[in-house]
């Protein structure tokens, strides 16, 4: 099965109050799930991290074999494309668990996308913020 994943994360303060959120589509672009969490003191790239762990988890759990991940953070595309190191110690430990779970997919990959083309990922994250805030 071929989807479509979109993610993100982001903290109000950095570090701070943070939220990571996925979505998973199928390729006609229908939602099929989502799933995000509070994260209660982190930071955006932190939070980035985690979004893609829950998404990637959604993603096997759905019987995804084929999967294009979008990020808006161009930071975390680059370093998940090897591009860049990861020097953060935390991050470290967040892509050893991405990495055990990459083997559950035939095909993925990770694109940077422009944050106005991740809207409802962005949303899902200020709405965890919100309602833990409330």
């Amino acid at each position: 099965m071929k989807a479509i994943l979109k993610t993100d994360g982001g903290s109000r303060g950095n570090p701070g109050e943070g939220a990571a959120g996925a979505l998973l589509f199928n390729t006609n672009n229908e939602l099929l799930n989502f799933n995000g969490e509070y994260l209660a003191n982190t930071t955006n790239n932190n939070a980035e991290y985690q979004a893609l762990v829950i998404g990637l988890k959604m993603a096997l759990k759905a019987g995804v074999t084929e999967l294009a991940c979008y990020l808006d953070s161009e930071l975390i595309v680059k370093q998940l494309n090897g591009e860049y190191k990861i020097k953060d110690e935390n991050i470290k430990k967040i892509k050893l668990k991405i990495d055990t779970l990459l083997p559950g997919f035939k095909i993925i990959t990770f694109t940077h996308i422009p944050r106005e083309e991740n809207r409802l990922a962005d949303r899902l994250v200020n709405l965890i913020l919100d309602e833990h805030q409330r």
